[in-house]
């Protein structure tokens, strides 16, 4: 069996399991299997990051500018846009399908074991995403790495990946999301994701809400941990745009980094790129040591970030961001006018039932001039009629389209009759990962064909 198909097996397998969506406060049983493995987490540092928005884009920038220092890393992120080996990275690419093959080797027969435990005790077997995270942390001891970027599935405290032990907590935007998991108000939200904090580390975080940042400097003071925030000890002190992205001026914990080159686009990336940099001064010189302008500026320049304001089509100018809540929505609606020259934009929009597409809405919006809604492919996708409908409640104009192929042409064509008009996508990750695949299919860096 080739290497491939061995990688599709281990899929086939998660995919038997309870699903992402299927959530328990429980990290204990992700521990006995971890246990069982000899806790392979504990062979190399670790940067976890957990927040609402800008997890993945910041954790992206961390992990190129700690593997510009010369350092072998693991990145977990998710959820993946096309192939799930996205999701576990070694030294900046996708996990090599004989690699994660192996991990699933060595891991099965303790799969076993701790299932037969936890049907014994009455309880549900492994999930999806508990045992998505023990073989990305078998996989990074196996490369082996020096620093693995854990992104947080959900939550924090009680989260799988919360079995490792944070040296650098990067704490990303909080606001309202999931709250029937982790509450209703953000001080509940951030008492669940400032679980991630551990003993005696380092805490950086971005401009916070009152309530989240109160949160975040007493859990971080009860475990004798630093704690810096973007816009007092840090932040983003300058951004200009240029040509693929932006020219930034960071204030870091240990320096000024002067009009180093970020290829992505939008303000918020600006300062998701702030809470990277502090989070690496924090890991490799306790927020003393400057990053060298060289690996400042190769760190940086190799930062990507798939599905985030990430550009599809030229003739016209097409889009994508996933912006699959409202605060999203409402950093890619000012991201619109503020790095890019358009006087119209079409949005092609797909939400998930279980988001709140009303707020989504509210946003965007109002930064387009038609929106052609249509629905991701997932059984979780929310009916496009009733996105229109919300559309339309807002006072804007919507036409539906049964597939994002169908939409997407129908939104380029309308574009494509003026240099003034451009394409976005959004609403979803599923969609977002969708439209690469078109774009690439349909070759729209190539220009319209009607």
């Amino acid at each position: 069996m080739s290497d491939r198909k061995r990688a599709d097996a281990v899929y086939d397998a998660l995919l038997a399991r309870a699903g992402e969506r299927w959530v328990q406060p429980r990290k204990e049983r992700t521990a006995r299997i971890l246990d069982l493995l000899d806790n392979p987490q504990r062979t190399y540092r670790v940067v976890h990051i957990t927040g609402t928005n800008g997890k993945t884009s910041t954790a992206r920038m961390i992990e190129s500018l700690l593997r510009a220092h010369g350092l072998r890393t693991g990145l977990f992120t998710s959820p993946h846009l096309d192939r799930f080996t996205e999701r576990i990275m070694i030294d900046g690419e996708p996990i090599d399908d004989g690699a994660i093959a192996d991990a699933w080797d060595e891991i099965e027969l303790f799969v076993g074991m701790v299932d037969d435990e936890l049907e014994a005790a009455d309880d549900a077997p492994l999930t999806f995403f508990e045992l998505l995270t023990v073989l990305a942390f078998v996989a990074a001891a196996d490369a082996p790495v020096d620093v693995l970027v854990l992104e947080v599935g959900m939550g924090g405290e009680w989260d799988s990946t919360n079995t490792a032990d944070g040296d650098v907590a990067v704490f990303a935007p909080i606001d309202i999301d999931h709250a029937d998991r982790l509450g209703e108000t953000i001080t509940e939200i951030a008492q669940v994701k400032a679980g991630i904090i551990k003993e005696g580390a380092a805490v950086v975080s971005a401009q916070q809400p009152a309530e989240a940042a109160l949160v975040l400097r007493r859990i971080a003071a009860e475990k004798n941990a630093t704690i810096a925030f973007d816009g007092e000890e840090f932040g983003l002190a300058e951004q200009k745009l240029a040509v693929g992205g932006q020219l930034l001026t960071v204030r870091g914990l240990a320096g000024t980094y002067v009009e180093e080159y970020l290829p992505i686009y939008g303000a918020h990336q600006g300062h998701n790129a702030a809470l990277a940099v502090a989070a690496v001064e924090s890991l490799i010189g306790a927020a003393s040591q400057r990053i060298a302008d060289d690996i400042m500026a190769d760190g940086l320049q190799g930062a990507t970030s798939p599905g985030r304001l990430q550009l599809l089509g030229i003739a016209p100018t097409v889009i994508v961001d996933a912006a699959h809540n409202p605060h999203g929505a409402k950093a890619l609606a000012q991201a619109l006018d503020d790095s890019f020259d358009f006087d119209e934009w079409g949005l092609v929009l797909g939400v998930l039932a279980d988001k709140d597409a009303a707020g989504i809405i509210a946003h965007l919006a109002p930064a387009t001039a038609h929106v052609f809604a249509t629905a991701p492919t997932s059984e979780r996708a929310n009916d496009a009629d009733a996105i229109a409908d919300l559309v339309e409640q807002t006072g804007h104009r919507a036409t539906v389209h049964a597939s994002l192929a169908e939409a997407a042409d129908a939104a380029r064509e309308w574009a494509a009759s003026s240099d003034r008009r451009a394409v976005v996508i959004a609403g979803s990750v599923v969609l977002a990962g969708e439209a690469i695949v078109l774009a690439e299919e349909d070759d729209w860096k190539s220009g319209w064909r009607a």
